[in-house]
């Protein structure tokens, strides 16, 4: 997004190259519209309206390349387009229902995501940040400074607005609503909180400067020695700051998580197929307590999946599978059918995890699984990363275990009987 930003700014202020439009061609291939760049684009939508309002001047170049750029993404995107706007086969996202809330867990959301952030988005600045920037606040209002102030102020209500609008998102009072009007359904508006790490670390930048300005601004101390001070403490809260996101580092944060290799085990995956002996394009199977994504990397054909966009027929005909399982535990029966991009096997007592390493030592001892509809859509093995110890009440019999050193699984193949 800086990057984009950078291209948008030049065509904007009309000092534009041709390497300016490569990069609004070149993104597209190598972001993603849903999770970040529709937002991005309203954004700059209302930064060239603002500025057609203020000036009376259509700025045409900046018009087009705020089109061109959405254009090709809702290219690349062209079925999620139209599965929300034209008529078609029902999807996963058609029944999708998000907005069930109380107003009390609203509002405790919204402060649960002023203070923490989206998990997607999160700028870590409850440690540091959001108290500096509070106590500016009370110095800004303390000392009458918010015409001085605007921008500062601006972002401060901003933040809040942007935790506002994500938490009302999933408001029970908003489902009635969205029932009868199909993209509020299924496209998730509430992600503008992606601008939240901007809104929160240009308010660093600002709380920086009012400290600054404020420490210059003490009588005994003299002009350079306050002016020094300043920097020093700016400098120091910069430095704090940057500690407190040393931890947060992918490379420490994920130290504990399997490598790329680890992770696709392609060597392992490579003696299941030799062992299942059969083109995979001949069968099908399906994993329970590792992603799905593993076995589509190495060539196998899946029943599960991770989709944003699926259709609802094949939803309904896969939750017979795992319908006596969801009976059991609210809170994968609610993240299946209330969402769904994950359709996986389930089970009650793996939960939502789906990460279980050659380590685990996690058993299934009471799998309720419907293997006669497995089989009915063509399903014939389940990989496995725990032991299930009532396969056999399920139809299930084990073949072999699979297990390499450069591997983070433990893989139990199940064939399912008959």
């Amino acid at each position: 997004m800086p990057l984009a930003l950078w291209a948008f700014l030049h065509i904007r202020a009309g000092k534009a190259k041709w390497f300016h439009y490569l990069i609004l061609t070149g993104l597209p291939f190598l972001s993603s519209f849903v999770l970040g760049f529709f937002y991005f684009l309203t954004a700059m939508g209302v930064v060239w309206l603002i500025d057609a309002i203020r000036t009376r001047k259509w700025n045409v170049r900046f018009l087009f390349a705020i089109v061109y750029m959405t254009g090709i993404y809702l290219l690349m995107d062209h079925r999620l387009v139209t599965s929300m706007l034209l008529p078609h086969e029902p999807t996963n996202r058609d029944v999708f229902y998000e907005s069930k809330n109380s107003l009390a867990a609203t509002f405790k959301l919204i402060l649960k995501n002023y203070i923490f952030a989206h998990n997607q988005d999160r700028s870590v600045h409850d440690k540091l940040i959001l108290p500096f920037s509070l106590l500016c606040l009370v110095y800004v209002i303390w000392k009458k400074r918010w015409k001085e102030e605007k921008l500062f102020l601006f972002l401060h209500f901003f933040h809040l607005a942007l935790s506002a609008w994500y938490a009302f998102w999933f408001y029970e009072g908003w489902q009635p609503l969205k029932e009868r009007v199909g993209i509020l359904n299924s496209f998730n508006f509430s992600r503008f909180h992606y601008f939240s790490p901007v809104v929160v670390y240009a308010l660093f930048a600002l709380s920086l400067k009012i400290l600054a300005d404020a420490v210059r601004s003490w009588p005994f101390l003299g002009g350079e020695r306050t002016e020094r001070l300043g920097k020093a403490a700016a400098a120091g809260l910069i430095l704090a700051q940057f500690l407190i996101l040393v931890p947060y580092n992918e490379q420490i944060y994920y130290r504990h998580s399997p490598s790329f290799k680890q992770f696709y085990a392609e060597k392992q995956f490579q003696e299941i197929k030799a062992y299942i002996g059969k083109p995979a394009e001949d069968y099908r199977v399906a994993s329970i307590g590792i992603h799905p994504a593993i076995a589509q990397y190495n060539g196998f054909y899946t029943l599960d999946t991770y989709n944003n966009i699926y259709p609802l027929s094949y939803k309904l005909e896969f939750r017979k599978i795992i319908e006596r399982e969801l009976a059991k535990d609210k809170t994968i029966r609610d993240y299946f059918d209330h969402w769904g991009g994950r359709c996986y096997i389930f089970t009650a007592e793996l939960g939502k995890h789906y990460m279980f390493s050659k380590r685990s030592e996690r058993v299934i001892k009471d799998l309720d699984l419907n293997t006669e509809q497995f089989k009915k859509m063509g399903g014939e093995y389940i990989l496995s990363a725990v032991p299930i110890l009532n396969a056999e009440e399920n139809g299930l019999a084990l073949e072999k275990v699979f297990e390499e050193d450069d591997s983070w699984w433990r893989i139990y193949l199940y064939r399912v009987n008959g």
